[in-house]
């Protein structure tokens, strides 16, 4: 593709701004229209698995201040903390895969991810609100100004302006959980929580992950619950300690101290919703959660908007003048669209194991979870190299 085509990419967040890292990297210029004033993250934590890693690596935009894991997929029964399975994180996950695992903040990654893009990459405050396709692409905006581009990638999340335009809604189902998260100051949270690991509590209807981030300032918690009418899609919604202390009676007293000291924290519903067929329409593709939004049970969420935006900058820096750009998106989706698809579908089915109530079924598992080897068995995750496939 020429290095004079003009590429919009919709949205300012991590898949977003990955993108247009990655479309730099090869030599391809992109603008990318964020709709915030600023750039920010809310969400607090992310795990960055070496499939993440690696990639960030090759942007150069690991955070500094990154938290290595030592241990991870530790599970602990619900009641008293008993250790069901761990995996080591040091040495055999650099040694099956040529990585680390590591915690980021959300808003550390955005920040590496900017530093990653040439200065006028992004343009604030340009929530687009419609997407015309003919000789280019004419995009308007609610300011009422209009731009043009040869391709456009929508990277603008599970509520997707571009998706909707190109006639692909994605309708969500109710799953019936929602989810609490909250950051906890390092010097408010029990011992437990501060060691380098990744911790699922797990009992009937309910778990809890925590671990560290930002070297250790803050200790990163998140909780999917039954959701009882609780139908807002929303991180800026907020629940108060009461009530997400209400959904652990009778759990372990290290983890309610924990959530003791979780200030205010958000919950938002988690909604579910099928892989769609296509990404692609002519010269607009989509990307990150526009095109394949999974529920949280792998953590695999940015990962995979930074494997799209690997992926599609090398087809798009490959594509020949005489094709166009609409065999290079098509050829992107081929690549992505069955990985995604797998894990939408494991993140689906993840939830009823996690959340099993006490008795045969539920020994079975944890019986299984002593017995097997998570790093190992998920190799399919974590050995993938978008920028090898």
């Amino acid at each position: 593709m020429s290095a004079a085509a003009e590429i919009a990419v919709i949205g300012g967040g991590i898949g977003g701004l990955a993108t247009a890292a990655f479309l730099h990297r090869a030599g391809l210029r992109s603008t990318v229209y964020e709709q915030a004033r600023e750039l920010k993250e809310v969400g607090a934590g992310l795990m960055a698995a070496p499939n993440l890693t690696r990639l960030l690596r090759e942007l150069d935009a690991l955070p500094a201040n990154a938290v290595p894991l030592d241990i991870g997929w530790e599970f602990r029964r619900w009641q008293d903390g008993t250790v069901l399975s761990s995996e080591d994180l040091r040495e055999s996950c650099r040694t099956l895969y040529g990585e680390r695992t590591y915690t980021l903040h959300r808003a550390d990654l955005l920040a590496a991810l900017a530093a990653a893009v040439p200065a006028g990459t992004v343009r604030l405050g340009k929530r687009c609100v419609s997407v015309e396709v003919g000789s280019r692409v004419t995009l308007r905006f609610e300011d009422g100004s209009l731009a043009e581009a040869d391709v456009v990638i929508g990277a603008d999340g599970v509520h997707s302006t571009v998706r909707a335009a190109l006639g692909e809604p994605a309708a969500p189902t109710y799953s019936g959980t929602c989810a609490f998260r909250a950051l906890v100051p390092a010097s408010s949270a029990p011992s437990l929580a501060l060691r380098p690991a990744q911790t699922l509590w797990i009992g009937p209807g309910h778990h809890l992950v925590h671990y560290p981030l930002s070297g250790g300032r803050w200790v990163n918690l998140v909780a999917v619950v039954p959701a009882v009418g609780h139908a807002t899609e929303s991180w800026s919604a907020t629940a108060t300690v009461e009530e997400f202390l209400s959904e652990f009676e009778g759990w372990d007293e290290r983890l309610r101290d924990l959530i003791r000291a979780s200030g205010t924290p958000g919950r938002w519903a988690l909604l579910d919703r099928a892989p769609l067929k296509r990404w692609s329409h002519g010269p607009v593709t989509l990307l990150g959660d526009a095109a394949h939004p999974m529920l949280p049970f792998f953590g695999q969420g940015a990962a995979q908007s930074v494997e799209d935006a690997a992926v599609l900058a090398r087809c798009l820096a490959s594509a020949s003048s005489f094709t166009g750009p609409e065999e290079a998106l098509r050829r992107y989706e081929e690549l992505r669209r069955p990985r995604t698809t797998r894990l939408q579908e494991a993140s689906h089915g993840r939830g009823h194991v996690n959340h099993l109530p006490d008795g045969p079924e539920q020994e079975s598992r944890d019986l299984a979870f002593a017995a097997g080897d998570s790093l190992r068995d998920n190799g399919w995750i974590y050995g993938y190299d978008a920028s090898r496939v």
